[in-house]
């Protein structure tokens, strides 16, 4: 398991360097104003869907094949994806949180319940596009797959926009952060826990 995390980390290195470049871009356009939740939360939303081109790679240089004769299971080659996006996603939420904290401290307007809240929405942007294209992508391949990525982009970039309408509207934005936030990462995380399980299944019947 280790061999596959390090693999999918040069990977990562190799052909995602430019993710990191538009992580910084998307960050500093987001230091331009209280209400640009959507450039806060895509550095968030693009970096959850590494997972989906290292297995678009994968099946590009017929990896999925090769690997069979490897002493690595079916559930061990589907796992090591979303272990990989965990990891840089983690790495991405730490960042993003920094740099929203900073941004609020300049601004005089850091409040703990505030920051909790953009964290909480950053977590969810996350991991709902990995969540919703994987098991489609274990099932069906990268290239038939592809319909579910783009649905999840499209739906993923609408809540963010739907969410900075509800937050910018709130008077208290406390009150969704204690109300309706909690459940909803909570809701995330069980999801992503039940997408994983399912692209095993998928994988394992699947044949290549």
């Amino acid at each position: 398991m280790k061999g596959l995390l390090l693999k999918d980390f040069y990977m990562t290195l190799k052909y995602c360097r430019s993710f990191l470049l538009l992580v910084i871009v998307f960050l500093a356009v987001s230091f331009a104003g209280e209400n640009n939740l959507f450039f806060a939360a895509y550095p968030c939303i693009f970096c959850g869907m590494i997972p989906v081109f290292l297995l678009s790679y994968d099946e590009r240089s017929k990896w999925d094949v090769y690997s069979g004769t490897l002493p690595y299971s079916k559930a061990q080659l589907v796992s090591v994806k979303y272990l990989i996006g965990l990891c840089i996603e983690a790495i991405v939420l730490v960042l993003s949180g920094a740099a929203q904290a900073v941004r609020m401290s300049m601004a005089g307007t850091f409040a703990v319940g505030d920051w909790l809240i953009l964290m909480s929405v950053f977590l969810v942007m996350a991991l709902l596009a990995p969540t919703t294209s994987l098991p489609f992508m274990f099932q069906l391949g990268v290239e038939k797959g592809r319909v579910a990525y783009y649905v999840a982009m499209g739906t993923l970039c609408a809540t963010a926009f739907i969410l900075q309408d509800v937050l910018g509207k709130a008077q208290s934005p406390q009150t969704v952060f204690h109300g309706v936030l909690p459940i909803l990462c909570l809701a995330v995380i069980a999801l992503y826990a039940l997408s994983w399980y399912l692209s095993i299944l998928f994988y394992q019947k699947r044949e290549l």
